[in-house]
């Protein structure tokens, strides 16, 4: 079992559904009088050339018994299955309970022993009443791949790609300047502490801090955006990167409150108030983050 391929699955799930679901519901002719095995059989002739390489398509009826041998490219399993009970498979509990297309969970194929889905499409004649249902198994790794070529290497998909690459790279080298003129900064001082003025080594600290929230930007944005590692990692990567990211500012402003005061009281204690109103900005934005964390506890 592949947890990467698990993972994958859970965040294209409803795009996955939504293709398949419309492409059955394209076919298959539905809510009509006098719907037959033949009508349904000529569909899958059409699913089958638009979707590529399924494992198996088969008809069950509405007690959950398969009414047509099983269509499949491998030899073993095609023209097989015809009044088999499938009445206890998850596929048809869901389609009997949302009344809907459905998409399951993956699961080991009893054919293959591979990771596979069942599409499950209920088929309704003119009074609502449930005549049929179409099932279409498709291994998990060929409905990932076709997911990923129907969205994520679309040429907009591509092209965004591109563009979030070229801003990733623009602040990695605002973050690389930043980082390297707080080092150079450090290193004019020299070794004397008794000639160090404060004012320089807190300018280079901010240096450095503002350098590290860019660079946890950077390197958020370059895994989503690009790599394609959430879609897409998971939703609590990016609140974390958030956090970090607004933690890094909020000590930034308050090492830069924390000089202004001290430069205030020694040249000019008239100005110590802009250094209050800079203190209580920074107290809001603390009060801020400390509610988003807080409400990110509770919907966990």
């Amino acid at each position: 079992m592949n947890i990467k391929e698990l993972d994958e699955f859970a965040e294209v799930r409803v795009k996955a559904r939504a293709y398949f679901c419309y492409m059955l519901s394209r076919s298959i002719p539905n809510r009509v009088p006098g719907i037959t095995l033949k009508d349904l059989k000529v569909a899958l002739k059409s699913i089958n050339n638009s979707i590529k390489n399924v494992e198996a398509m088969y008809i069950l009826d509405s007690n959950g018994n398969q009414v047509i041998n099983t269509i499949s490219l491998d030899a073993k399993y095609s023209r097989k299955g015809d009044g088999t009970s499938r009445s206890k498979r998850a596929y048809y509990y869901k389609v009997i309970k949302e009344k809907r297309c459905v998409l399951t969970d993956p699961y080991p194929s009893i054919k293959s022993n591979n990771l596979v889905v069942t599409i499950a499409y209920p088929v309704y004649n003119d009074i609502d009443e449930l005549m049929y249902i179409v099932c279409i198994d498709i291994s998990l790794d060929r409905l990932l791949g076709m997911v990923k070529i129907a969205s994520i290497d679309s040429v907009s998909g591509k092209a965004m790609r591109y563009i979030y690459a070229a801003f990733t790279l623009s602040l990695f080298f605002v973050a690389l300047l930043l980082f390297i003129k707080g080092v150079y900064n450090f290193y004019e001082m020299g070794v004397e502490f008794n000639k160090i003025d404060i004012k320089d080594v807190f300018e280079s600290t901010i240096l450095l801090t503002l350098s590290l929230a860019i660079f946890d930007l950077v390197k958020a944005m370059f895994e989503e955006e690009v790599l394609g590692a959430h879609k897409k990692g998971s939703a609590d990567d990016i609140h974390k990167t958030m956090v970090r990211f607004l933690g890094s500012i909020i000590i930034a402003l308050a090492i830069e409150s924390l000089m202004l005061v001290f430069k205030f009281a020694l040249t000019d204690s008239g100005k110590l108030l802009y250094a209050v109103y800079l203190i209580l900005a920074i107290t809001a934005l603390l009060i801020g983050l400390s509610i988003y964390i807080k409400s990110l506890d509770k919907t966990r």
